[in-house]
């Protein structure tokens, strides 16, 4: 076991670095093609070359690499490799640290995670569990038309549908129900509020959530499926058990093992539906600094973001892989 976790975890590095010099590579090449993103830093306003020159020096951007087509610039992928070693992810274009401004955005992601990680749970583990157990019949073939639906309708559009069509009556109805500052009508309102950020993130949550359950849906009734006719699932009927006890203890309890990998697959997933969700829906999250970053020609944002998501996403997976390996003693790693 410990041999795979170090293996793992080498692969885990090896990963993010593969993706920091793809991202690295990729925001040259917009560079090189697209001009100077330090122009952006002066809006408007046509800067001297002297001002140029030192916006240019402040953000890395005066290495001459940056003028030829096709260069790799390699010394400032080691140059920005010494600093995120240091916990140094560069400064926006307004002068404000990467790492300040995920510390700011970070907890309001996390609270958006919460709310779709108990969204699919919930409907994941819910109707798959339901398909499985009533195979064939009217219910287990509407669920998994219903999954199939979800797949086909991507999480922006269910926002502009949610945003633009139903938000505006709900709102109105919710303020003159219950008052402005209800619950219902903080639910319904169509933008984030950092005053209230639980109330308005459920519905955003909600929906994210349900993006990434239709896959979770399917995965669980396999699984399930899979165990219904199991040897010993007969066995423990033929003892006389009760359906609902086989279900829980010998089914669902030993249908964890795939899902628990899904959960990896699931959080990707979510993670690049944040930055639609929270860029749309006005949410300072990680995915919404991301949008707005992108939107600025932010290129210092946009790649400590990227980086530390991509961070994120590889630690998830690595520890997905443990937990797979503790839940299923059959895989022999040593």
């Amino acid at each position: 076991m410990g041999r795979y976790i170090t293996r793992r975890v080498l692969q885990g590095f090896l990963t993010l670095f593969l993706v920091i010099f793809l991202l690295h590579l990729l925001t040259t090449l917009a560079i090189q093609l697209n001009g100077n993103p330090a122009l952006a830093f002066f809006g408007d306003h046509p800067p001297s070359p002297s001002q140029l020159a030192a916006v240019e020096k402040r953000y890395g951007l005066d290495d001459p690499c940056y003028d030829q087509v096709g260069n790799p610039c390699l010394g400032p992928f080691v140059d920005r490799l010494g600093a995120y070693a240091q916990g140094d992810f560069g400064e926006s274009l307004r002068g404000r640290p990467v790492t300040d401004i995920v510390g700011t955005a970070a907890p309001n992601t996390l609270k958006l995670f919460a709310v779709v990680t108990v969204t699919w749970m919930l409907v994941g583990m819910t109707l798959g569990s339901i398909a499985a157990r009533r195979r064939g019949k009217p219910s287990d073939h509407g669920i998994r038309g219903l999954s199939i639906l979800i797949d086909a309708l991507p999480v922006f559009v269910m926002l502009l549908v949610y945003k633009y069509v139903f938000t505006v009556p709900l709102s109105k109805w919710a303020k003159e129900t219950f008052g402005s500052d209800s619950l219902p009508a903080l639910l319904f309102k169509p933008s984030f509020s950092p005053a209230h950020p639980w109330a308005t993130l459920i519905i955003p949550g909600i929906l994210l959530g349900l993006a990434g359950s239709a896959a979770f849906i399917r995965l669980v009734r396999a699984a399930q499926l899979e165990n219904y006719n199991a040897e010993h699932v007969r066995a423990a009927r033929s003892k006389g058990l009760s359906e609902r006890h086989v279900s829980i203890h010998h089914v669902i309890r030993n249908s964890s093992i795939p899902v628990a990998t899904a959960v990896g697959i699931v959080f990707t997933e979510a993670l690049a539906g944040a930055v639609i969700t929270e860029g749309m829906m006005n949410i300072y999250g990680m995915g919404g600094v991301l949008w707005k970053a992108v939107q600025d020609s932010d290129v210092s944002v946009v790649i400590g973001i990227v980086t530390l998501l991509a961070a994120v996403t590889v630690v998830v997976m690595i520890v997905v892989d443990i937990v797979y390996a503790a839940l299923d003693p059959r895989i022999r790693y040593e």
